[in-house]
């Protein structure tokens, strides 16, 4: 945005000194520096800042040539770091990959490679060339630019430069011009504006400065210079009718807006380009910079700041997915989100500024409400599009507001923000003095017992002016605000306990200790997870007032103060916080330190619901680990413990309104990640608390007593996850509580009644079996160290926690259910063989029949196992275990014949009585419940075993239970057909005759059929009996009994077969049909009158298929008839 030419009335010659010459910049004639002011320079000094040439001008006739010239001279930027502001998005003290390609440091080495040449300062505008080096890497001469920048009151107001830079900010050549001002600026040629220059010529030089100017630039300029000319020339044009002319060097006038130049229209592209990205982190991470740029110009009480968070607004407003989004009813993705939640927060803190006008603040109320009007502008809460009004006992925030509301904008926080005031008397006086308050009365609610005073304000809307004094500038109220603030939170704190005790004493001691909401507050609003984000704030500005001074050594040589300075300048020495004691507080031990722990503590240890959408419990917890995360980087002296033990001895006894209280309400957000770093940090200094703190904290109220969520399938958390509000994030919390109960058990390992006492609440309290298993493999890793001897204690508590595992995943679907079932065979074997007996004892409480015997009793049994309990010596305990795993072989067989049979078979092998009855059982079952793939399983199974009889009878089972047909010659049993009845004629022709009429009745597959006829052919049939009988070897015939009614079932088979295909065959099947007859003719021809039996088969195919004439002749051709 290019500054206004200000017209410009001529003051005569009055301002022409006696020599008639002009004052350079350096008025020195000594060359030395004076470190004494003149009282000319101070005055110009503020003249220059903060009063407009102009209004000068206009206040006096005449104006000194030397009191001009230091005017112009101090005009211009005196701070380096408002240039580096407008220079680059990060700030250049943080050591990045991409510092150097930042327009400030590039701007810095132009600057010391002088690269900075021809510079001229005439009145309110500085002009030079920058000299770019040759870059030999991308065939880049050297290149000179012309940069010209106008500046007032300290700001620079437009700038130029021949490079055509398109950025939101400066290029590298802006920055070097103007740092060269900045640090060379006696060196700078100053003339005062061009009018007073020309005020000095006669006409006759006038004309010839106008004709030389022309000469020199006549193509850019000459029709410019010819239509001036001409309406000078009119006596009633515009140009005559105004006084004076137009100064570009002159400065701005009274009217204009004093800003750094922006150039608007490039942070409406860049922010445009950024959106159009999509989700792409880099487009994400340059708009957070663009807010964090605004932060910095709101810092430094830059009008910019406000001016450039509304250009980026509009630019979110229009964006086209908008639109896309509302259309849809869909949710707008996280990034994208987080951004707009940003961008409120950030309007909040401009209309919250103090030193506003009542102007500004109607404007922006104004355009807030414009925005929020929009259909398209997203609303506070992300997920309220899709909840719906709720009322019932569990919603009792909701009960409270009955009524439908209008939703509410991300906007809303912020018009509602802009109509707040500073004017409050007592807030003045908490602005403007510290705690010692003279006018402090104890007897009114404003002030504490001792004096301090409170500020009674919905807390986010505190902290909100807590960040708003910060971030424009006004540190040291802010921080008296926050330790206000933290001091009424202690204050109500105090009163909320006293409360609960007194409501103590009312109840029956009976009901003290059970938990029951009595006293639930669930109405507040969550300060974790807010958009405002009031917890960070107060811990934020309480731990920066904590930090040390840095003190770095001094004088040391180039070698050594690398380990203590960046090469920036800035220390690499990490943060430390002491302790400094609260102004005007009488109580010593407060300090800012402890103030930043307290708050931290009690925000998130407030009772509160769970958040009724996605996006709104996914942010509790990043701002939850957010938080935490900077209390863990905080090292604890005995101060911050003393603090910590008090706070936590508060929380448990807080009641209702703490997290760790008693009588929460059942929607109440989880304190497990918040416990997880109470423990930790307590664990070395106050045992005792440590463990009431997290075994406190376990519980997760959703899940507890619900027995009317169960749906009978002991999956609680589905149930939960189904009903309203939903716990979207029910995985994450339940995987926080393991990680609780874990610490915990860690810990008391070398305690064993500790032990007992976590092993207890973690089963009670932790209902997703999962977690559960993960917890007892955790337990089971910190039992059995890879370096040391195993911890029984905790190894029976993994143990126990395993038995629970196997009791919850029962009855239910869980597809990690084998991989249960593996560990806890694994744990007790670990534990000893009372356990594995146990387990296989109580077996129909822990296992499905078939993972106890193809699983459990059959891993125990393997020489492995033996080998690792230490009984390949010990004969009595092995025939104990295996005892036991009989017993449990024939329970499941009993309950579960089909999948444990064979298992059972198996384990009882060595025991007689005990695989007579595992084999009785089979046989019993076969006709009702086995199938026939089962039972030829357990029939081959005999036979190896060297069985063949028993095999024999349950291949006849198998074999009635079994149905073939005809077009089924790739069925997965035909395998097991041909084995029994190899088996039947291994054992003799008795055997023979009795498969074969099940099998004519039970298989129509002709294939099949013909192969087991030839096969039976092949050898005398007994020749594997071994009753010791002698035999003659003899084979058998296929005119007679057996063979006689196969072969006859076989030709019948191949007949309907025939006629089967037929039905519909297609031409490019001819081929096979013939083949398959081939077949057919071979098995026809071993019949005595099979021959003839074939000729019939094809003349009744030629009278009944006599249209498929080209199918007779292939038949004809090859069987000649």
């Amino acid at each position: 945005m290019a500054a206004a030419k200000r017209m410009r009335v001529s003051l005569g010659e009055n301002s022409k000194d006696q020599n008639g010459s002009y004052s350079k910049g350096n008025s020195s004639k000594s060359g030395k520096t004076h470190n004494t002011e003149s009282l000319l320079d101070i005055c110009a000094k503020i003249v220059g800042e903060n009063i407009p040439f102009q209004k000068i001008e206009q206040r006096f006739d005449r104006i000194p040539e030397p009191v001009q010239s230091r005017i112009v001279f101090w005009s211009f930027p005196r701070n380096e770091r408002d240039i580096c502001m407008y220079s680059s998005f990060s700030q250049v003290g943080k050591e990045n990959a991409d510092s150097d390609k930042l327009p400030f440091n590039q701007g810095i080495k132009l600057l010391e490679s002088g690269a900075v040449e021809k510079v001229l300062q005439i009145g309110f505008h500085l002009s030079g060339t920058v000299k770019e080096p040759a870059s030999p890497l991308f065939s880049q001469p050297e290149r000179v630019f012309q940069v010209s920048i106008s500046f007032d009151r300290c700001k620079i107001t437009s700038v130029k430069c021949g490079c055509g830079n398109k950025d939101i900010f400066w290029c590298q050549h802006v920055v070097a011009l103007s740092l060269y001002r900045i640090r060379k600026a006696k060196s700078v040629q100053l003339r005062v504006p061009i009018s007073e220059t020309l005020l000095q010529m006669n006409r006759e030089q006038l004309q010839k400065f106008a004709q030389y100017l022309i000469s020199e630039h006549h193509t850019d300029v000459l029709p410019t210079a010819q239509n001036i000319a001409d309406e000078i020339l009119q006596a009633q044009s515009q140009i005559n009718q105004l006084p004076g002319a137009p100064d570009p060097t002159a400065g701005a006038s009274i009217d204009d807006d004093n800003s750094w130049h922006l150039d608007e229209d490039q942070v409406r592209e860049q922010v445009r380009s950024y959106l159009s990205q999509g989700n792409y982190l880099s487009s994400a991470n340059h708009l957070n910079s663009m807010f964090a740029k605004v932060r910095e110009m709101l810092q430094a009480k830059d009008s910019n700041g406000a001016r450039m968070l509304r250009l980026i607004t509009e630019q979110f407003l229009a964006d086209p997915r908008l639109v896309v989004w509302r259309t849809q009813g869909t949710q707008m993705n996280d990034k994208c989100r987080q951004l707009w939640d940003e961008l409120g927060a950030l309007w909040v803190c401009v209309v919250l500024n103090p030193n506003s006008s009542c102007a500004e603040k109607e404007q922006w109320q104004q355009l807030l409400e414009q925005w929020s009007s929009n259909q398209v502008c997203p609303l506070e809460d992300a997920d309220s599009r899709n909840m719906i009004t709720h009322i019932g006992a569990n919603n009792l925030g909701a009960a409270l507001n009955p009524q439908p509301v209008r939703a509410r904008t991300i906007f809303q926080r912020a018009l509602e923000a802009s109509k707040l005031t500073w004017r409050d008397k007592h807030l003045q006086l908490i602005l403007r003095h510290d705690l010692d308050i003279d006018e402090a009365d104890k007897d009114t609610d404003m002030f504490d017992c001792r004096g301090i005073p409170l500020w009674h304000e919905h807390l986010p809307t505190a902290c909100a002016r807590v960040d708003a004094l910060r971030s424009h500038g006004y540190s040291n109220e802010g921080l008296r605000l926050a330790v206000v603030i933290v001091q009424t939170l202690k204050h109500q704190q105090l009163i909320n306990h006293k409360k609960h005790q007194i409501e103590l004493e009312g109840m029956p001691s009976t009901s003290r200790g059970s938990g029951t909401s009595f006293l639930v507050q669930t109405n507040m609003e969550a300060w974790v997870g807010h958009p405002l984000d009031p917890v960070s704030v107060l811990f934020d500005t309480l731990l920066e007032a904590s930090k040390a001074q840095e003190e770095c050594p001094q004088n040391l040589d180039p070698l050594s103060s690398r380990l203590f300075f960046n090469e920036n300048g800035s220390s690499c020495l990490p943060v430390r916080y002491v302790h400094k004691i609260i102004p005007g507080h009488c109580d010593n031990s407060e300090s800012y330190l402890t103030l930043a722990l307290e708050v931290a503590l009690i925000g998130l240890d407030q009772q509160r619901n769970m958040p009724t959408g996605l996006y709104a419990q996914e942010k509790t917890c990043k701002q939850e680990e957010k938080l935490l995360a900077k209390l863990q980087a905080l090292e604890l002296d005995a101060t911050l413990v003393k603090v910590l033990c008090k706070q936590c001895v508060q929380m448990l006894d807080g009641g209702p309104t703490c997290g760790l209280g008693m009588g929460i309400h059942t929607e109440s957000y989880p304190m497990h990640t918040f416990a997880k770093y109470l423990f930790n940090s307590l664990l070395t200094h106050n045992e005792d608390l440590a463990y009431r703190i997290g075994l406190r904290a376990l519980r997760l109220p959703v899940l507890e007593n619900t027995e009317e969520l169960d749906d009978g399938l002991n999956n609680v958390g589905s149930v939960v996850l189904s009903r309203f509000p939903r716990w979207f994030i029910l995985g994450h919390v339940e995987g926080q509580q393991c990680e609780l109960a874990c610490t915990l058990l860690n810990a008391a390992k070398g305690s064993p009644a500790r032990l007992q006492t976590v092993l207890e609440a973690a089963q009670r309290h932790i209902h997703s079996s999962s977690q559960l298993f993960k917890l007892a493999q955790d337990a089971f890793k910190i039992a059995t160290p890879p370096d040391s001897p195993k911890h029984l204690p905790a190894l029976k508590s993994a143990y126990e926690l395993g038995l629970q595992v196997m009791r919850m995943t029962l009855m239910t679907m869980n597809w990690r259910r084998r991989e249960m079932v593996r560990w806890l065979v694994t744990c007790a074997t670990e534990v000893g063989i009372q356990a594995l007996m146990s387990i296989m004892q109580n077996w129909y409480t822990l296992f499905q029949p078939i993972e106890a015997t193809g699983m459990v009793a059959t891993t125990i049994m393997t020489p492995s196992t033996m080998i690792q309990l230490n009984l390949t010596q010990n004969f009595s305990q092995q025939e104990e275990l295996a005892k036991c795993a009989r017993a449990l072989a024939l329970q499941c067989a009993t309950k579960d014949p089909q999948n444990c049979a064979l298992c059972a078979l198996t384990l009882c092998e060595k025991d007689a009585i005990a695989f007579e009855t595992a084999y009785q059982i089979v046989v019993d079952a076969a006709s009702h419940i086995m199938n026939s793939s089962h039972l030829f399983t357990i029939a081959r199974y005999m036979e190896h075993r060297g069985y063949p009889n028993r095999a024999y009878k349950l291949s006849l089972l198998a074999m009635k239970n079994l149905h073939l047909a005809y077009n089924q010659d790739t069925h997965p049993a035909i395998n097991d057909i041909h084995w029994a009845c190899a088996l039947s004629h291994s054992l003799g022709r008795v055997e023979l005759s009795n498969m074969i009429p099940l099998l004519v009745k039970n298989v129509q597959c002709a294939t099949v059929l013909s192969d087991i006829l030839r096969r039976c052919t092949l050898s005398a049939p007994g020749l594997a009996n071994t009753d010791g009988k002698r035999r003659a070897v003899k084979l058998l015939s296929y005119d007679k009994q057996p063979l006689r009614q196969l072969m006859e079932a076989t030709i019948c088979a191949y007949i309907n077969t025939t006629h089967s295909k037929l039905t519909h065959i297609s031409p490019r099947h001819y081929g096979d049909f013939i083949d398959f007859l081939s077949k057919a003719r071979e098995t026809f021809l071993l019949a005595h009158d099979g021959h003839m039996q074939f000729t019939q088969l094809i003349e009744s195919m030629k009278l009944v298929y006599k249209g498929k004439k080209k199918l007779m002749s292939l038949i004809k051709e090859r069987f000649g008839l």
